[in-house]
């Protein structure tokens, strides 16, 4: 790896450039302590889909779990209806 500021050559896990003493990593971000999977965050995803990818897509930094339950959520509802319209396409061809 390069170092950020003067582009030298650097070991790949240097916390700090031992040629300009600038950081490397960026620890200025960490997701919220108090993020947790939910289950209701994914049940209100499988009921309403859209919010389900709202919330993930707003929540995808700060709180990558509940996020997660969201997004799971809604593409499991997702995927049973289109299980679902399939379903009736092959069942209205066949009477």
């Amino acid at each position: 790896m390069y170092c950020k500021n003067c582009g030298s050559q650097i070991d790949d896990n240097a916390y700090v450039c031992p040629h300009c003493g600038v950081k490397q990593v960026d620890d200025s971000y960490r997701p919220a302590e108090d993020d947790a999977p939910s289950a209701g965050f994914g049940i209100l995803g499988f009921l309403f889909p859209i919010v389900g990818i709202i919330l993930y897509a707003v929540w995808r930094r700060d709180y990558p779990k509940r996020s997660r339950s969201a997004g799971i959520g809604a593409l499991i509802s997702f995927i049973l209806w289109v299980i679902g319209v399939v379903s009736m396409i092959i069942l209205g061809s066949v009477l």
